[in-house]
């Protein structure tokens, strides 16, 4: 039932890709940015640039969390067609690995998620880890099939600041380059199985 290693080659390659992009953004916000796959209803670290603020998000590289609870889960999952939401949360699988959504929460993260979709962007706002916000944007190959996604995690006394100050415009630049380098790279994974 648990998540194996993301050692695949096309991990690989997405991380090599994505990192000059990460480093930049994490110099644009001065705020930490980490790269993360679905695995499953989970979301799977790759990689992180830590900000160099005394007070900050620390590297979350390997890390496993809910993939309906952290900002960068919810862009993938926003992507994924209703019948797959309901094999992933409402199974009786999903019951046996604990991540069963209720009858009583399951329209609210439906609404969550489309709000999502029409976004563009997801946010965490201690959802995963007190203290800390995050904001994430799923990522493409150049087909349009979600393989990753990209967020911005930080103290949650400078996230209303960080994102008045325009992060959704620079997240949306970065993806938006990112996802060209990915496209002339083909990465051939997916964000999830």
């Amino acid at each position: 039932m648990g998540a194996g290693p993301a050692g695949l080659s096309w991990t690989r390659q997405l991380r090599d890709i994505s990192r000059p992009h990460m480093e930049l953004l994490c110099a644009r916000t001065n705020e930490t940015v980490n790269l993360m796959i679905r695995v499953g209803t989970k979301v799977r670290f790759l990689d992180t640039v830590e900000s160099t603020n005394i007070l900050r998000v620390g590297d979350r590289q390997g890390t496993l969390l809910p993939a309906h609870k952290a900002s960068g889960g919810k862009a993938i999952l926003a992507e994924l067609d209703p019948a797959a939401l309901e094999q992933l949360f409402r199974s009786p699988n999903a019951q046996l690995a604990g991540d069963f959504v209720s009858d009583a929460e399951y329209p609210a993260f439906l609404r969550e998620l489309e709000s999502v979709r029409a976004n563009g962007f997801a946010a965490n706002f201690e959802g995963t880890e007190e203290g800390i916000s995050a904001f994430g944007m799923a990522l493409h190959n150049g087909q349009g099939v979600v393989v990753g996604a990209l967020s911005v995690a930080t103290p949650v006394a400078r996230f209303r600041p960080l994102f008045d100050a325009g992060l959704v415009g620079v997240m949306m630049e970065t993806r938006r380059q990112l996802e060209m380098d990915i496209a002339a790279n083909p990465v051939d994974g997916s964000a999830g199985s």
